[in-house]
Protein backbone atom coordinates (compact mmCIF):
# COMPACT_ATOMS: atom_id res chain seq x y z
CA UNK A 1 0.00 0.00 0.00
CA UNK A 2 1.29 3.18 -0.67
CA UNK A 3 2.03 5.93 1.31
CA UNK A 4 -0.50 9.19 1.00
CA UNK A 5 1.17 12.46 -0.40
CA UNK A 6 2.19 15.00 2.68
CA UNK A 7 0.84 17.62 0.53
CA UNK A 8 -2.87 16.25 0.92
CA UNK A 9 -2.80 15.81 4.83
CA UNK A 10 -4.15 19.72 5.00
CA UNK A 11 -7.25 18.78 2.85
CA UNK A 12 -8.23 16.22 5.70
CA UNK A 13 -7.44 18.26 8.75
CA UNK A 14 -9.90 21.06 7.95
CA UNK A 15 -10.36 24.13 5.98
CA UNK A 16 -7.32 26.04 5.24
CA UNK A 17 -6.55 29.83 6.56
CA UNK A 18 -8.18 31.36 3.70
CA UNK A 19 -11.02 28.99 3.12
CA UNK A 20 -12.06 29.43 6.88
CA UNK A 21 -12.05 32.92 6.49
CA UNK A 22 -14.10 32.95 3.25
CA UNK A 23 -16.61 30.43 5.02
CA UNK A 24 -17.03 33.07 7.53
CA UNK A 25 -17.46 36.41 5.47
CA UNK A 26 -19.98 34.02 3.70
CA UNK A 27 -22.12 33.51 7.09
CA UNK A 28 -21.43 37.55 8.32
CA UNK A 29 -22.82 38.50 4.43
CA UNK A 30 -25.80 35.93 4.90
CA UNK A 31 -26.37 37.87 8.45
CA UNK A 32 -26.46 40.70 7.34
CA UNK A 33 -28.65 40.10 4.40
CA UNK A 34 -31.67 38.34 6.68
CA UNK A 35 -31.34 40.94 9.26
CA UNK A 36 -32.12 43.54 6.35
CA UNK A 37 -35.01 42.69 4.87
CA UNK A 38 -36.32 40.76 7.69
CA UNK A 39 -39.44 42.67 7.70
CA UNK A 40 -38.96 43.54 11.83
CA UNK A 41 -37.13 46.14 13.19
CA UNK A 42 -34.06 44.68 15.25
CA UNK A 43 -32.23 45.94 18.10
CA UNK A 44 -29.32 44.44 19.55
CA UNK A 45 -28.62 45.93 23.24
CA UNK A 46 -25.79 45.35 25.50
CA UNK A 47 -26.15 45.33 29.02
CA UNK A 48 -25.06 48.85 29.91
CA UNK A 49 -28.21 49.03 27.49
CA UNK A 50 -26.43 50.83 24.52
CA UNK A 51 -27.32 49.77 20.73
CA UNK A 52 -24.91 47.64 19.72
CA UNK A 53 -26.77 47.15 15.77
CA UNK A 54 -30.09 47.73 14.51
CA UNK A 55 -31.34 46.59 11.27
CA UNK A 56 -32.02 48.58 8.25
CA UNK A 57 -36.20 48.53 8.88
CA UNK A 58 -35.73 50.42 11.93
CA UNK A 59 -33.44 52.49 10.86
CA UNK A 60 -35.35 53.71 7.89
CA UNK A 61 -38.87 53.78 9.80
CA UNK A 62 -37.55 55.35 12.77
CA UNK A 63 -35.63 58.04 10.56
CA UNK A 64 -32.60 57.67 12.28
CA UNK A 65 -28.43 57.03 11.07
CA UNK A 66 -26.50 54.08 11.93
CA UNK A 67 -24.48 56.84 13.04
CA UNK A 68 -26.89 58.94 16.35
CA UNK A 69 -28.24 55.05 16.85
CA UNK A 70 -25.03 52.33 17.21
CA UNK A 71 -23.31 52.58 20.18
CA UNK A 72 -25.87 55.45 21.69
CA UNK A 73 -27.89 54.39 25.01
CA UNK A 74 -31.26 53.60 24.30
CA UNK A 75 -33.01 56.06 26.18
CA UNK A 76 -31.69 58.53 23.46
CA UNK A 77 -32.95 56.76 20.70
CA UNK A 78 -36.55 56.64 21.29
CA UNK A 79 -38.49 59.76 22.25
CA UNK A 80 -38.32 60.50 26.34
CA UNK A 81 -42.30 60.05 26.35
CA UNK A 82 -42.21 56.38 24.80
CA UNK A 83 -39.38 55.40 27.62
CA UNK A 84 -41.36 56.86 30.14
CA UNK A 85 -44.78 54.97 28.86
CA UNK A 86 -43.56 52.02 28.32
CA UNK A 87 -40.77 51.65 31.39
CA UNK A 88 -38.87 50.17 28.73
CA UNK A 89 -35.68 50.51 30.29
CA UNK A 90 -37.08 48.40 33.02
CA UNK A 91 -37.90 45.67 31.11
CA UNK A 92 -34.93 45.46 29.37
CA UNK A 93 -32.82 45.36 32.54
CA UNK A 94 -35.09 42.59 33.75
CA UNK A 95 -34.40 40.82 30.78
CA UNK A 96 -30.83 40.28 31.93
CA UNK A 97 -31.09 40.22 35.22
CA UNK A 98 -33.83 37.27 34.78
CA UNK A 99 -32.92 35.58 32.02
CA UNK A 100 -36.33 35.32 30.71
CA UNK A 101 -38.22 37.20 27.15
CA UNK A 102 -40.90 39.54 27.82
CA UNK A 103 -43.70 38.77 26.51
CA UNK A 104 -44.75 41.27 24.97
CA UNK A 105 -46.74 44.68 24.62
CA UNK A 106 -47.37 47.17 22.50
CA UNK A 107 -46.13 51.32 22.02
CA UNK A 108 -47.29 54.04 19.63
CA UNK A 109 -43.91 55.37 17.65
CA UNK A 110 -43.73 58.54 15.83
CA UNK A 111 -40.31 59.86 14.07
CA UNK A 112 -40.14 63.10 12.39
CA UNK A 113 -42.14 64.16 10.01
CA UNK A 114 -44.17 60.28 9.62
CA UNK A 115 -47.66 59.51 10.59
CA UNK A 116 -48.12 57.66 14.08
CA UNK A 117 -46.78 54.14 13.32
CA UNK A 118 -48.25 51.26 15.51
CA UNK A 119 -45.81 48.81 17.11
CA UNK A 120 -46.00 45.09 19.28
CA UNK A 121 -42.73 44.50 20.93
CA UNK A 122 -40.63 42.03 23.00
CA UNK A 123 -37.55 41.51 24.14
CA UNK A 124 -35.54 38.45 24.10
CA UNK A 125 -32.50 37.42 25.83
CA UNK A 126 -29.18 36.46 23.96
CA UNK A 127 -27.53 33.71 26.03
CA UNK A 128 -23.91 32.86 26.62
CA UNK A 129 -24.61 29.45 28.56
CA UNK A 130 -26.58 30.80 31.34
CA UNK A 131 -25.35 34.50 31.17
CA UNK A 132 -27.36 36.78 29.50
CA UNK A 133 -24.84 38.89 26.85
CA UNK A 134 -26.94 40.59 24.66
CA UNK A 135 -31.02 41.51 24.99
CA UNK A 136 -32.94 41.70 21.01
CA UNK A 137 -35.91 44.43 20.81
CA UNK A 138 -38.24 42.88 18.45
CA UNK A 139 -40.52 45.50 16.69
CA UNK A 140 -43.51 44.14 14.49
CA UNK A 141 -45.24 47.23 12.80
CA UNK A 142 -48.97 46.50 13.27
CA UNK A 143 -50.34 49.49 11.95
CA UNK A 144 -51.96 48.34 9.11
CA UNK A 145 -53.25 45.09 10.79
CA UNK A 146 -55.07 48.30 13.75
CA UNK A 147 -56.42 49.43 10.67
CA UNK A 148 -57.83 46.85 8.90
CA UNK A 149 -59.19 45.24 12.27
CA UNK A 150 -60.50 49.05 12.56
CA UNK A 151 -62.50 49.02 8.97
CA UNK A 152 -63.38 45.07 10.06
CA UNK A 153 -65.23 46.45 13.52
CA UNK A 154 -66.41 49.40 11.44
CA UNK A 155 -68.20 46.98 8.64
CA UNK A 156 -69.41 45.23 11.39
CA UNK A 157 -70.89 47.96 13.06
CA UNK A 158 -72.34 49.53 10.01
CA UNK A 159 -73.82 45.92 8.93
CA UNK A 160 -75.09 45.07 12.08
CA UNK A 161 -77.00 48.58 12.10
CA UNK A 162 -78.22 48.06 8.67
CA UNK A 163 -79.76 44.66 9.79
CA UNK A 164 -80.80 45.90 13.56
CA UNK A 165 -82.72 49.34 11.36
CA UNK A 166 -84.13 46.72 8.64
CA UNK A 167 -88.27 46.72 8.55
CA UNK A 168 -87.80 43.22 6.74
CA UNK A 169 -86.53 40.18 9.45
CA UNK A 170 -83.25 39.67 8.42
CA UNK A 171 -82.34 35.89 10.01
CA UNK A 172 -79.02 33.81 9.49
CA UNK A 173 -78.49 29.86 10.20
CA UNK A 174 -76.56 27.31 10.04
CA UNK A 175 -76.26 24.78 7.86
CA UNK A 176 -78.60 22.92 9.61
CA UNK A 177 -81.30 25.32 9.50
CA UNK A 178 -80.49 26.28 13.07
CA UNK A 179 -81.06 30.20 13.38
CA UNK A 180 -77.43 32.12 14.43
CA UNK A 181 -79.07 35.33 14.47
CA UNK A 182 -82.33 37.24 15.11
CA UNK A 183 -82.82 40.75 14.09
CA UNK A 184 -85.05 43.76 15.89
CA UNK A 185 -87.53 43.75 13.03
CA UNK A 186 -87.82 39.82 13.47
CA UNK A 187 -88.70 39.73 17.33
CA UNK A 188 -91.29 43.01 16.60
CA UNK A 189 -92.96 40.42 13.81
CA UNK A 190 -92.72 37.45 15.43
CA UNK A 191 -92.89 37.80 19.13
CA UNK A 192 -90.07 36.21 19.76
CA UNK A 193 -87.07 37.32 21.57
CA UNK A 194 -84.09 37.01 20.10
CA UNK A 195 -82.54 34.77 22.96
CA UNK A 196 -85.66 32.35 22.76
CA UNK A 197 -85.20 32.34 18.56
CA UNK A 198 -81.38 31.71 18.22
CA UNK A 199 -80.77 27.68 18.54
CA UNK A 200 -84.36 26.68 17.26
CA UNK A 201 -85.09 25.33 13.71
CA UNK A 202 -86.26 27.90 11.39
CA UNK A 203 -88.44 25.36 9.52
CA UNK A 204 -89.67 24.78 13.30
CA UNK A 205 -91.26 28.30 12.86
CA UNK A 206 -92.99 27.92 10.33
CA UNK A 207 -96.15 26.91 9.38
CA UNK A 208 -96.73 23.32 9.97
CA UNK A 209 -97.95 22.31 6.08
CA UNK A 210 -94.79 24.06 5.21
CA UNK A 211 -91.91 23.37 7.34
CA UNK A 212 -90.39 20.67 4.46
CA UNK A 213 -90.60 23.36 1.83
CA UNK A 214 -88.64 25.80 4.82
CA UNK A 215 -86.11 22.53 5.09
CA UNK A 216 -86.07 21.23 1.95
CA UNK A 217 -84.80 25.44 0.71
CA UNK A 218 -82.23 25.18 3.29
CA UNK A 219 -81.17 22.00 2.60
CA UNK A 220 -81.19 22.69 -1.38
CA UNK A 221 -78.78 25.99 -0.43
CA UNK A 222 -76.27 24.07 1.48
CA UNK A 223 -75.71 21.34 -1.38
CA UNK A 224 -75.05 24.34 -3.67
CA UNK A 225 -78.35 24.24 -5.63
CA UNK A 226 -79.79 27.33 -6.86
CA UNK A 227 -83.48 28.01 -4.92
CA UNK A 228 -86.06 30.31 -6.55
CA UNK A 229 -85.44 33.89 -5.27
CA UNK A 230 -88.89 34.39 -3.40
CA UNK A 231 -90.61 32.03 -1.86
CA UNK A 232 -93.91 32.52 0.18
CA UNK A 233 -93.55 30.85 3.17
CA UNK A 234 -95.89 31.62 6.38
CA UNK A 235 -94.22 32.62 9.62
CA UNK A 236 -96.13 31.36 12.67
CA UNK A 237 -96.42 34.25 15.48
CA UNK A 238 -95.56 33.75 18.82
CA UNK A 239 -99.23 34.69 19.28
CA UNK A 240 -100.32 31.57 16.99
CA UNK A 241 -101.13 34.40 14.31
CA UNK A 242 -100.06 33.29 10.54
CA UNK A 243 -98.03 35.86 9.14
CA UNK A 244 -97.75 35.71 5.47
CA UNK A 245 -93.54 36.25 4.97
CA UNK A 246 -91.67 36.50 1.47
CA UNK A 247 -88.41 35.16 1.57
CA UNK A 248 -85.22 35.37 -0.53
CA UNK A 249 -82.58 32.91 0.74
CA UNK A 250 -78.98 33.46 0.44
CA UNK A 251 -75.56 31.00 1.04
CA UNK A 252 -72.41 31.98 3.52
CA UNK A 253 -69.77 30.90 2.11
CA UNK A 254 -66.33 30.16 3.83
CA UNK A 255 -62.52 30.65 2.05
CA UNK A 256 -63.28 27.09 1.02
CA UNK A 257 -66.26 27.49 -0.90
CA UNK A 258 -68.37 25.42 1.31
CA UNK A 259 -71.55 26.83 2.59
CA UNK A 260 -71.06 27.90 6.51
CA UNK A 261 -74.34 29.35 6.73
CA UNK A 262 -77.56 30.90 5.13
CA UNK A 263 -79.03 34.45 5.23
CA UNK A 264 -82.94 34.36 4.80
CA UNK A 265 -84.52 37.90 4.54
CA UNK A 266 -88.31 38.48 5.06
CA UNK A 267 -90.80 40.93 4.09
CA UNK A 268 -94.24 40.80 6.38
CA UNK A 269 -96.92 40.49 3.71
CA UNK A 270 -99.42 41.53 5.98
CA UNK A 271 -99.84 45.47 4.99
CA UNK A 272 -99.41 44.35 1.52
CA UNK A 273 -102.26 41.81 1.67
CA UNK A 274 -104.49 44.52 3.34
CA UNK A 275 -103.80 47.23 1.08
CA UNK A 276 -104.17 44.87 -1.56
CA UNK A 277 -107.40 43.72 -0.12
CA UNK A 278 -108.54 47.21 -0.42
CA UNK A 279 -107.49 47.69 -3.84
CA UNK A 280 -109.38 44.78 -4.63
CA UNK A 281 -112.49 45.97 -3.07
CA UNK A 282 -112.27 49.81 -4.71
CA UNK A 283 -111.40 48.08 -8.37
CA UNK A 284 -114.40 45.65 -7.24
CA UNK A 285 -116.62 48.85 -6.89
CA UNK A 286 -115.66 50.86 -9.34
CA UNK A 287 -116.31 48.21 -11.73
CA UNK A 288 -119.83 47.64 -10.10
CA UNK A 289 -120.53 51.72 -10.83
CA UNK A 290 -119.50 50.65 -14.58
CA UNK A 291 -122.48 47.97 -14.11
CA UNK A 292 -124.79 50.23 -12.50
CA UNK A 293 -126.98 51.44 -15.61
CA UNK A 294 -127.46 47.78 -17.10
CA UNK A 295 -128.21 46.76 -13.61
CA UNK A 296 -130.93 49.43 -13.30
CA UNK A 297 -131.89 48.53 -16.57
CA UNK A 298 -132.01 45.59 -15.94
CA UNK A 299 -133.87 45.85 -12.67
CA UNK A 300 -136.49 48.05 -14.11
CA UNK A 301 -138.21 45.53 -16.52
CA UNK A 302 -139.54 43.28 -13.64
CA UNK A 303 -140.53 45.82 -11.10
CA UNK A 304 -142.67 48.00 -14.07
CA UNK A 305 -144.27 44.32 -14.88
CA UNK A 306 -144.96 43.72 -11.03
CA UNK A 307 -145.89 47.16 -10.61
CA UNK A 308 -148.99 46.94 -13.18
CA UNK A 309 -149.79 43.43 -11.78
CA UNK A 310 -150.14 44.98 -8.65
CA UNK A 311 -152.31 47.78 -10.02
CA UNK A 312 -154.74 45.15 -12.14
CA UNK A 313 -155.23 43.64 -8.86
CA UNK A 314 -156.06 46.86 -6.59
CA UNK A 315 -159.42 47.14 -9.01
CA UNK A 316 -162.35 45.02 -8.88
CA UNK A 317 -162.22 41.28 -10.70
CA UNK A 318 -164.55 38.36 -11.00
CA UNK A 319 -161.67 36.85 -12.63
CA UNK A 320 -159.68 34.21 -10.93
CA UNK A 321 -157.49 33.48 -13.43
CA UNK A 322 -156.53 36.61 -14.61
CA UNK A 323 -155.75 37.71 -10.50
CA UNK A 324 -153.53 34.36 -10.21
CA UNK A 325 -151.41 35.34 -13.27
CA UNK A 326 -150.89 39.14 -11.81
CA UNK A 327 -150.36 37.00 -8.77
CA UNK A 328 -146.91 34.98 -10.82
CA UNK A 329 -146.09 38.01 -12.80
CA UNK A 330 -145.43 39.87 -9.24
CA UNK A 331 -143.59 36.94 -7.77
CA UNK A 332 -141.61 36.34 -10.81
CA UNK A 333 -140.79 39.61 -11.19
CA UNK A 334 -139.40 39.68 -7.73
CA UNK A 335 -137.37 36.85 -7.66
CA UNK A 336 -135.89 38.12 -10.62
CA UNK A 337 -135.04 40.95 -8.69
CA UNK A 338 -133.89 39.27 -6.00
CA UNK A 339 -131.38 36.87 -8.23
CA UNK A 340 -129.65 40.21 -9.82
CA UNK A 341 -129.44 42.29 -6.62
CA UNK A 342 -128.05 38.67 -5.23
CA UNK A 343 -125.57 38.45 -7.47
CA UNK A 344 -124.39 42.12 -7.30
CA UNK A 345 -123.73 41.66 -3.29
CA UNK A 346 -122.26 38.94 -3.84
CA UNK A 347 -119.18 41.07 -6.06
CA UNK A 348 -119.37 43.95 -3.55
CA UNK A 349 -118.65 41.79 -0.42
CA UNK A 350 -115.33 41.65 0.81
CA UNK A 351 -113.60 38.37 0.83
CA UNK A 352 -110.66 36.77 2.28
CA UNK A 353 -107.62 36.14 -0.23
CA UNK A 354 -106.47 33.18 2.10
CA UNK A 355 -110.11 31.23 1.91
CA UNK A 356 -109.55 28.34 -1.10
CA UNK A 357 -112.34 26.15 -2.04
CA UNK A 358 -112.89 23.80 -4.30
CA UNK A 359 -114.18 25.13 -7.47
CA UNK A 360 -116.18 24.59 -10.42
CA UNK A 361 -114.59 26.90 -12.89
CA UNK A 362 -117.95 26.72 -15.34
CA UNK A 363 -120.23 27.42 -12.78
CA UNK A 364 -118.38 30.30 -11.58
CA UNK A 365 -117.61 31.64 -15.41
CA UNK A 366 -121.46 31.72 -15.81
CA UNK A 367 -122.42 33.38 -12.50
CA UNK A 368 -119.99 36.13 -13.65
CA UNK A 369 -121.47 36.47 -17.25
CA UNK A 370 -125.08 36.72 -15.81
CA UNK A 371 -124.33 39.52 -14.27
CA UNK A 372 -122.70 41.36 -16.79
CA UNK A 373 -125.23 40.47 -19.37
CA UNK A 374 -127.47 44.03 -18.37
CA UNK A 375 -124.18 46.01 -19.40
CA UNK A 376 -123.58 44.11 -22.60
CA UNK A 377 -127.17 44.52 -23.39
CA UNK A 378 -126.87 48.39 -22.91
CA UNK A 379 -123.88 48.78 -24.60
CA UNK A 380 -125.04 46.52 -27.80
CA UNK A 381 -122.56 44.08 -27.14
CA UNK A 382 -122.95 40.58 -28.44
CA UNK A 383 -122.07 38.63 -25.26
CA UNK A 384 -121.00 34.52 -26.24
CA UNK A 385 -120.50 32.11 -24.45
CA UNK A 386 -118.54 28.53 -25.05
CA UNK A 387 -118.05 25.89 -22.79
CA UNK A 388 -116.00 22.56 -23.46
CA UNK A 389 -117.09 20.46 -20.56
CA UNK A 390 -119.66 21.55 -18.08
CA UNK A 391 -116.76 20.11 -15.17
CA UNK A 392 -113.66 22.09 -14.29
CA UNK A 393 -112.65 21.27 -10.84
CA UNK A 394 -110.21 23.82 -9.60
CA UNK A 395 -109.08 25.53 -6.04
CA UNK A 396 -109.24 29.06 -4.86
CA UNK A 397 -111.51 31.50 -4.04
CA UNK A 398 -114.59 32.19 -5.71
CA UNK A 399 -115.01 35.77 -5.21
CA UNK A 400 -111.63 36.29 -6.13
CA UNK A 401 -111.52 34.72 -9.66
CA UNK A 402 -114.48 35.95 -10.28
CA UNK A 403 -113.61 39.18 -9.98
CA UNK A 404 -110.77 38.21 -12.47
CA UNK A 405 -113.45 37.38 -14.92
CA UNK A 406 -115.62 40.28 -14.18
CA UNK A 407 -112.41 42.69 -15.22
CA UNK A 408 -111.46 41.04 -18.05
CA UNK A 409 -114.77 41.15 -19.64
CA UNK A 410 -115.39 44.68 -18.70
CA UNK A 411 -112.34 45.62 -20.19
CA UNK A 412 -113.38 43.55 -22.99
CA UNK A 413 -116.58 45.84 -23.18
CA UNK A 414 -114.38 49.09 -22.50
CA UNK A 415 -112.48 48.53 -26.10
CA UNK A 416 -115.58 48.14 -27.82
CA UNK A 417 -117.62 51.11 -29.07
CA UNK A 418 -120.58 51.31 -31.46
CA UNK A 419 -121.89 47.36 -29.97
CA UNK A 420 -119.28 44.43 -31.06
CA UNK A 421 -118.69 40.69 -30.24
CA UNK A 422 -117.35 39.45 -26.73
CA UNK A 423 -116.71 35.86 -26.39
CA UNK A 424 -115.83 34.05 -23.20
CA UNK A 425 -114.69 30.20 -23.84
CA UNK A 426 -113.49 27.90 -21.16
CA UNK A 427 -111.93 24.51 -21.88
CA UNK A 428 -109.26 22.09 -20.48
CA UNK A 429 -105.99 21.94 -21.94
CA UNK A 430 -103.74 19.23 -20.52
CA UNK A 431 -103.30 20.02 -16.61
CA UNK A 432 -104.57 23.74 -17.10
CA UNK A 433 -108.26 24.88 -16.75
CA UNK A 434 -108.63 27.99 -19.52
CA UNK A 435 -110.73 31.29 -19.31
CA UNK A 436 -110.32 33.12 -22.89
CA UNK A 437 -111.91 36.25 -23.38
CA UNK A 438 -111.77 37.48 -26.75
CA UNK A 439 -113.18 41.11 -28.10
CA UNK A 440 -113.35 42.63 -31.83
CA UNK A 441 -112.68 45.83 -30.09
CA UNK A 442 -109.24 48.31 -30.34
CA UNK A 443 -106.76 45.83 -29.86
CA UNK A 444 -103.85 46.80 -27.72
CA UNK A 445 -100.43 48.74 -29.25
CA UNK A 446 -97.56 46.57 -29.37
CA UNK A 447 -95.63 48.95 -27.26
CA UNK A 448 -98.19 48.60 -24.75
CA UNK A 449 -97.98 44.81 -24.46
CA UNK A 450 -95.72 45.36 -21.93
CA UNK A 451 -96.88 47.14 -19.75
CA UNK A 452 -100.67 46.25 -19.62
CA UNK A 453 -100.43 44.20 -16.33
CA UNK A 454 -97.81 47.17 -14.17
CA UNK A 455 -99.92 49.09 -11.90
CA UNK A 456 -101.23 52.06 -12.30
CA UNK A 457 -100.48 52.02 -16.46
CA UNK A 458 -104.05 52.91 -18.52
CA UNK A 459 -104.22 54.14 -21.86
CA UNK A 460 -107.53 55.51 -20.96
CA UNK A 461 -108.19 59.34 -20.22
CA UNK A 462 -107.71 60.72 -16.58
CA UNK A 463 -110.50 60.31 -14.49
CA UNK A 464 -112.02 57.26 -16.79
CA UNK A 465 -109.81 54.01 -15.47
CA UNK A 466 -107.05 53.16 -12.33
CA UNK A 467 -104.91 51.23 -14.54
CA UNK A 468 -105.44 48.50 -11.64
CA UNK A 469 -107.70 46.30 -13.25
CA UNK A 470 -105.11 44.14 -15.01
CA UNK A 471 -102.60 44.29 -12.85
CA UNK A 472 -105.09 43.08 -10.30
CA UNK A 473 -106.38 40.34 -12.37
CA UNK A 474 -102.29 39.28 -12.90
CA UNK A 475 -101.53 39.03 -8.93
CA UNK A 476 -104.90 36.74 -8.26
CA UNK A 477 -104.47 34.46 -10.71
CA UNK A 478 -100.19 34.21 -9.29
CA UNK A 479 -101.78 33.92 -5.93
CA UNK A 480 -104.05 30.90 -7.66
CA UNK A 481 -101.08 29.34 -9.11
CA UNK A 482 -101.78 30.40 -12.46
CA UNK A 483 -100.81 32.50 -15.17
CA UNK A 484 -102.56 35.32 -17.62
CA UNK A 485 -101.55 36.72 -20.75
CA UNK A 486 -102.23 38.07 -24.02
CA UNK A 487 -102.44 36.77 -26.97
CA UNK A 488 -103.50 37.19 -31.14
CA UNK A 489 -103.92 40.83 -29.77
CA UNK A 490 -103.53 43.20 -32.94
CA UNK A 491 -104.22 46.86 -32.52
CA UNK A 492 -107.76 47.47 -34.37
CA UNK A 493 -108.47 44.14 -34.65
CA UNK A 494 -109.25 42.78 -30.85
CA UNK A 495 -107.42 40.77 -28.02
CA UNK A 496 -107.68 37.48 -26.82
CA UNK A 497 -107.05 37.15 -22.86
CA UNK A 498 -106.14 33.94 -21.53
CA UNK A 499 -106.18 32.67 -17.85
CA UNK A 500 -104.48 29.15 -17.07
CA UNK A 501 -105.07 27.65 -13.56
CA UNK A 502 -104.47 24.42 -12.34
CA UNK A 503 -106.69 21.43 -12.33
CA UNK A 504 -107.63 20.39 -9.37
CA UNK A 505 -107.25 16.01 -9.19
CA UNK A 506 -110.39 14.87 -7.62
CA UNK A 507 -110.29 11.33 -6.49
Amino acid sequence: MKNADPRNTSASSGPSPASALSSEGWYEQLYHMLLGNIPFSLILIDPSLRVVSANRNFIEKSRRTEANTIGKPIRDVFPETIMEFTQLEAKIRNVFNTGLPLSGAQMTYRAPGVPIRNYFYTVIPIKTGARVEHAMLVMDDITEKLQLSEKVRMAERHLASVVECAHDLVISTDPKGCITSWNTAAERISGYRSDVARGRLLADLSETTQRKDMAAIIRQLVDGGVVEFFSEINLVAMSGILIPVDWSFSPIRDDSGKVSGIVAVGRDLLERRALEQHLYQSEKLAALGVMAGGIAHELRNPLSVSFSAAQFLLEPSDDPVFQQECVGKILEGIERSSLIIENLLRFARPSSSNQHESLNLVNLVRETLSVLAPQAKLQKINLVEHYGETFLPVSGNANLLQQVIMNLVLNAFQAISGGGDVSVLTRREGDKALVCVRDNGCGISPAHLTRIFDPFFTTRPVGQGTGLGLSICHTLVKQHGGSIGVENSVEGQGSTFIVRLPLETVS
